[in-house]
């Protein structure tokens, strides 16, 4: 068989299996990195054969390259900087406090449970200091946790990832130069973190004011854009300094988000729907070429050591770096429960190896082995019990109180004393002023302006309210904000009222209004 065309069937069946372990996921409401790892090992040289990405040779380095940085960019884009904002001390704690202490509990447990050599017990540390936003956001969406909770294990899998990714290549520098100094180490991170920051803040600036002025792009062209400047900010960090390109994705997606560029909810839609593309052929690939052998060789201390991470090395990261915090304890024993690790870890790690094995230093194919083990406990262990943990602890989105009613009627108000009687917030949108200004007078909280308009919806709280009602007058209008608020906002209850003709009264031609739940999780 020629070698182009081995190539491309290559590419061909890793796809096919990619988005057909994403089908069937979503089909049986399971995690879908649990069906790639799955589908990855059965196609690869331990299961069918089918697939063998060595024959992609150094291109298999540069397909990890280019999607890691646009999955890291679609990380930076879906963060919320006012949500942000509410935890900002447990996030900054969770990536500088919350590292260490895995890089510290990690390596230890390693070297004493897995019988590693220190320096490859610290390189398996800082690779799975990452969680990883490709495997923590999708499920913490299909939980629906309560919006404090998955802002923060969001933010920290989003914002761990370069820092833990730089560290492991400074680590990995260590052990192929022999240099130890602390100052070696510390500047080696902030160098990378601080030269990726500088390239991917200003260049995500000044791409999201371009777009702003290029008014006569069309939405097509406008995302292609976005995808041109991504890589070439990571190309351009990279040049400048080796692994810096990842903060800079990062750091991109942030400042974009923050500038607010118009249609910007369609841009995260087509980022989205690359980042879940770019996962589906990494773990395939990533998972095809791990040897099952590997794994087996490595022996109980390897389980115990995963073990050690999960029960141990995390529940006392998230008690250090969440002491002072607002969060309660059933908060804080189901954030010490998530932290699957991700394509990062994954990536990285089958990275290492090749340089490892080329430099002749045993330990490349171990250290794989067991972060893919890692990878594997948690992400099963974790995915398959979120769900039912958080029902039991009551950390779900469905238990979050608090109405917002669009429309200050009649209606509306008598819907706002019923919710208010029972003790829960109430906040009322209305383009009356007059109408908000009476709303006000009895207790509610008001915006006066459009519910289309989505900075009113946030400042609104709908991100933390747990129903949301559109009982306007005009049942279109009620479609159409109801929509934009499942959407953009996914609060756990909409409603709208909207027309509806009924049958036996057809000929009448007269209409009624209903509820219509739009989405009751």
């Amino acid at each position: 068989m020629e070698a182009p065309f081995e190539i491309t069937l290559q590419i061909v069946i890793t796809v096919l299996a990619g988005i057909s372990a994403q089908v069937i996921a979503a089909y049986l409401k399971l995690p879908s990195i649990i069906l790639l790892l799955i589908f990855g090992i059965a196609l690869g040289s331990d299961g069918l054969g089918w697939l063998a990405p060595q024959t992609l040779g150094v291109g298999l380095e540069v397909i990890v390259s280019l999607c890691v940085a646009l999955i890291l960019f679609e990380g930076g884009l879906s963060l919320e900087l006012k949500e942000i904002g509410k935890v900002s001390g447990s996030l900054r704690n969770l990536i500088t406090i919350g590292t260490f202490i895995t890089l510290v509990g990690g390596g230890a447990a390693a070297h004493w449970l897995g019988e590693f050599p220190w320096s490859i017990a610290f390189l398996y540390a800082s690779l799975v200091v990452v969680t990883g936003p490709t495997v923590v956001t999708p499920l913490l969406k299909q939980v629906g946790v309560e919006r404090k909770v998955s802002t923060l294990l969001e933010g920290e899998g989003v914002l761990i990832d370069p820092v833990g990714a730089i560290l492991a290549v400074v680590v990995l520098d260590i052990i192929l130069n022999g240099d130890t100094d602390p100052a070696f180490v510390l500047g080696g991170l902030l160098a990378r973190l601080g030269i990726g920051a500088v390239i991917g803040g200003g260049g995500g600036a000044l791409m999201a004011l371009f777009l702003k002025k290029a008014d006569f792009l069309s939405e097509e062209l406008r995302n292609l854009v976005v995808l041109a400047g991504i890589w070439g900010l990571y190309g351009l960090a990279q040049s400048v300094r080796g692994e810096s390109g990842l903060m800079a994705a990062v750091a991109a997606g942030i400042v974009v988000r923050a500038i607010s560029i118009p249609e910007e909810r369609l841009l995260r839609r087509f980022k989205g729907q690359l980042t879940i593309f770019s996962v589906s052929v990494l773990f395939i690939l990533l998972a095809a070429d791990l040897s099952i052998a590997s794994v087996f060789e490595l022996g109980p201390g390897s389980v115990l050591t995963v073990l050690v991470l999960m029960l141990v090395v995390r529940p006392l990261n998230i008690l250090a770096c969440t002491w002072n915090s607002d969060l309660n304890w059933r908060q804080k024993a189901f954030m010490s429960w998530i932290s699957p690790r991700g394509i990062v870890s994954a990536s990285v790690a089958s990275l290492f190896a090749i340089l490892l094995t080329e430099r002749g230093i045993n330990g490349g194919d171990s250290i794989k082995a067991l972060v893919f083990l890692t990878i594997i406990m948690t992400v099963f262990a974790q995915g398959l019990t979120a769900r039912s943990l958080a029902q039991l602890l009551g950390v779900t989105s469905s238990s979050a109180t608090g109405v917002v009613i669009v429309g200050c009627n009649a209606l509306g108000l008598t819907i706002g004393r019923l919710f208010k009687d029972r003790g829960e917030s109430v906040v009322v949108i209305d383009t009356d002023e007059a109408a908000c200004e009476k709303a006000k007078s009895e207790g509610f909280t008001t915006y006066v302006g459009s519910a289309l308009n989505g900075d009113i919806l946030e400042d609104a709280g709908l991100s933390s309210i747990g129903t949301f009602l559109a009982i306007t007058n005009n049942g279109e209008v009620n479609s159409v904000i109801a929509e934009r608020a499942q959407e953009e906002f996914a609060p756990p209850r909409v409603f709208a009222v909207l027309p509806r003709t009924d049958a036996g009264e057809a000929n009448d031609k007269t209409s009624r209004a209903i509820c219509v739940p739009l989405d009751c999780r």
